[in-house]
């Protein structure tokens, strides 16, 4: 079911793209002041040219590093109910463990003249804000992780990489909206702005 859904997304991509193509020649032809074609030379080496670029965003390593830190909350399987003693324990130090990183980051943000503050002390926009997605994938790694080595879930490091490379196969179907995304998504920029 999945992958039709995600046929059906990337047909729709594709469909707006190419209608796209076809609606910016026919107003930029009707010579529509700040419309331009993305059939011309100059939205051909453009698009050829910057094709890196209009992939590379935040948004694609926040997906990557989210990715990956549910895999390894997943492959941890922290969030199952717990059954035996050590299991309990584990997850009461993993609690223990967040609340500590989470403190941490309340000490790098919260308290005047902070680190992570912008220059005038604000919060949104700042270091703090740029960063609040890695953060939080962070420390949701980190407290699966220890969790997971705690349980024996994880006997090394080699599974905990594979436990993201998991993580990241899970959430490829959107790895792949993206691409699509954000090719119409600058594409219009183009044509329109």
């Amino acid at each position: 079911m999945k992958t039709k859904l995600l046929g059906y997304v990337v047909t729709l991509l594709i469909v707006a793209q190419l209608l796209l193509v076809l609606l910016s020649w026919l107003l930029s032809s009707m010579m529509l002041e700040g419309v331009r074609s993305l059939l011309s030379s100059e939205a051909i080496r453009w698009f050829m040219g910057q094709f890196s670029e209009i992939l590379l965003s935040p948004l694609l390593i926040w997906l990557l590093l989210l990715a990956m830190s549910v895999g390894t909350l997943r492959q941890s399987r922290i969030l199952s109910r717990a059954v035996n003693y050590r299991e309990r324990m584990s997850q009461r130090f993993a609690l223990l463990l967040l609340v500590g990183y989470v403190v941490v980051i309340l000490l790098l943000t919260a308290v005047p003249h902070a680190i992570l503050l912008s220059s005038t002390g604000l919060l949104f926009p700042s270091p703090f804000s740029r960063a609040l997605v890695p953060i939080i994938a962070f420390g949701i790694w980190l407290v699966s992780v220890v969790y997971g080595f705690a349980v024996k879930t994880f006997g090394s490091f080699a599974d905990v990489c594979q436990a993201m490379q998991k993580g990241i196969a899970w959430w490829s179907p959107l790895l792949i909206i993206y691409v699509f995304f954000m090719q119409f998504y600058e594409s219009l920029r183009f044509v329109f702005f």
